[in-house]
């Protein structure tokens, strides 16, 4: 989905570095393998689900980058999550000193993934890679499993090609372990290993692409808000059809308050909420509907072009609800329900001011007197990249190269919150933000893939911006 068509410098599709495109072209089943091996580890960070995977993943990570031989220093690290103090999961950290006078280069990913949902929605099972085609299916085999090897893939590339005595260019390497689960250590643990993760120019391989054919540089990001909120009207579950139309049951009056959130056309009714101003090229309806599987005599929603509203302004979606199944429904009124919201929300908002805003419509709109309760809520800012720095014309430069396509600028509807974190900590560094994801690779969704091709390319292009980078002075 594009932003900003890049203009293409000087450089033409060729050969940067002599060697380098075989070097990735040979070594792509070995980068396949370990990414089969990385997605048959359940590595879900949330909690309910066996840590102990997780733990798991970030052995598997470790012993990937330390295997390239490269690394001063390879090790699993956590830090204190925010407001429990209590140690996050573990992330894995590498680094490799820069010599004569190069740049450093840090490489961001993260190893644990979404749960699997419903089993049923698979046409293979979830941590089973399975190649159907010209993609490889299974939970994180895009997200972001895929990111962690494009960047063990690319070192070895390069070290293979020029030798570790000629490779001079700093590495610092990060690959979380709890993206999925809010990065709730995360500004700790830039904090507590801030001299190790200091770099010139910070790679965060989490994003997508325009399609398949076609390279992009991700420049904005929505920020989010996610929270549980619990609707309660009774203190215990009453015969619907003795006390029904007197007493207001927990599941009319959460259904009542969420309507509130929306207005006639789709659009976000919550006051206080901005939207970000920005050109956006043409997007059809039409390839919406393709992307998304928007089924036919369903409406889109919102106002403003498509990408406005994928990219510039808020959106609210209900992710979840805790009730009786109809399976086990009985004739009763609901007591309370459990629900689950997550907001995205438009580059230039605050997330603190946004939950507030939130919150007072929610307790402003409560029908009937329902009480409510909001807890374990997450807040991540949006970002805006900077475009003007010469790392941006390094990586569009090496997209040309590897792709044969110009790279875009893109939005992105998602967030990754944590890279307000990156930029206010390192405020010198320049940030790309990339990725192996195309539109239907079906980020946290059943039959999640990677397109076998773009994985390529992607490796390619982040070789050829290593190499770059260990020649640039």
């Amino acid at each position: 989905m594009s932003h900003e068509q890049t203009v293409p410098s000087e450089v033409v599709p060729g050969e940067s570095l002599p060697g380098l495109r075989d070097a990735v072209d040979a070594g792509l089943p070995t980068a396949i393998a370990d990414l089969s091996n990385l997605v048959r580890i359940p590595s879900v960070a949330w909690d309910g689900f066996d840590l102990a995977h997780v733990d798991t993943s970030a052995e598997a990570v470790r012993t990937l980058f330390d295997a390239t031989g490269v690394f001063d220093l390879v090790e699993i690290r956590r830090a204190p999550q925010e407001g429990t103090g209590e140690l996050g999961r573990p992330a894995v950290i590498a680094t490799r000193a820069a010599r004569n006078g190069k740049p450093t280069i840090l490489l961001y990913a993260h190893h644990d993934v979404q749960p699997p949902g419903d089993d049923a929605g698979w046409d293979s099972a979830p941590y089973e890679p399975t190649v159907r085609g010209d993609r490889l299916y299974g939970r994180g085999a895009a997200d972001d499993k895929a990111g962690v090897v494009s960047h063990v893939a690319a070192i070895r590339a390069l070290v293979e090609t020029v030798g570790t005595d000629s490779l001079d260019l700093g590495l610092a390497v990060f690959i979380e372990g709890e993206e999925e689960f809010g990065s709730r250590s995360f500004k700790n643990f830039l904090l507590e290993n801030k001299s190790d993760l200091a770099a010139d120019v910070m790679v965060v391989a989490d994003s997508g692409n325009w399609d398949t054919e076609t390279p992009a540089l991700t420049v904005a990001l929505r920020g989010n808000v996610t929270f549980k909120m619990r609707v309660t009207t009774l203190a215990h579950a009453s015969h619907s059809g003795m006390l029904g139309g007197a007493v207001p049951d927990a599941m009319l009056a959460a259904i009542r308050l969420l309507a509130t959130l929306h207005d006639d056309n789709g659009s976000v009714a919550v006051a206080g909420l901005v939207s970000h101003t920005a050109e956006t090229p043409e997007y059809t309806e039409q390839t919406l509907r393709a992307e998304s599987g928007l089924l036919d005599g369903v409406s889109t929603i919102g106002t403003g072009t498509i990408l406005d509203r994928l990219w510039y302004k808020p959106a609210l979606t209900i992710t979840g609800i805790d009730a009786p199944t109809v399976q086990n429904a009985s004739n009763t009124l609901v007591p309370s329900v459990l629900v689950k919201v997550s907001m995205r929300l438009a580059p230039g908002q605050d997330p603190t001011a946004a939950f507030d805003a939130l919150s007072t419509h929610l307790h402003d709109n409560a029908p009937f007197g329902a009480q409510l309760e909001i807890s374990d809520v997450d807040k991540g800012s949006p970002f805006l990249v900077d475009t003007s720095g010469w790392a941006v014309a390094e990586a569009t430069d090496a997209m040309l190269e590897a792709w044969e396509r110009p790279a875009v600028h893109v939005g992105a509807g998602g967030s990754i919150p944590f890279i307000a974190d990156l930029a206010e900590i390192f405020p010198e560094a320049q940030v790309l933000v990339t990725g192996v994801e195309d539109p239907d690779s079906r980020a946290h969704s059943p039959n999640e893939s990677l397109h076998l091709g773009v994985f390529r390319r992607g490796i390619l292009s982040e070789a050829i911006l290593l190499a770059k980078l260990n020649s640039r002075t």
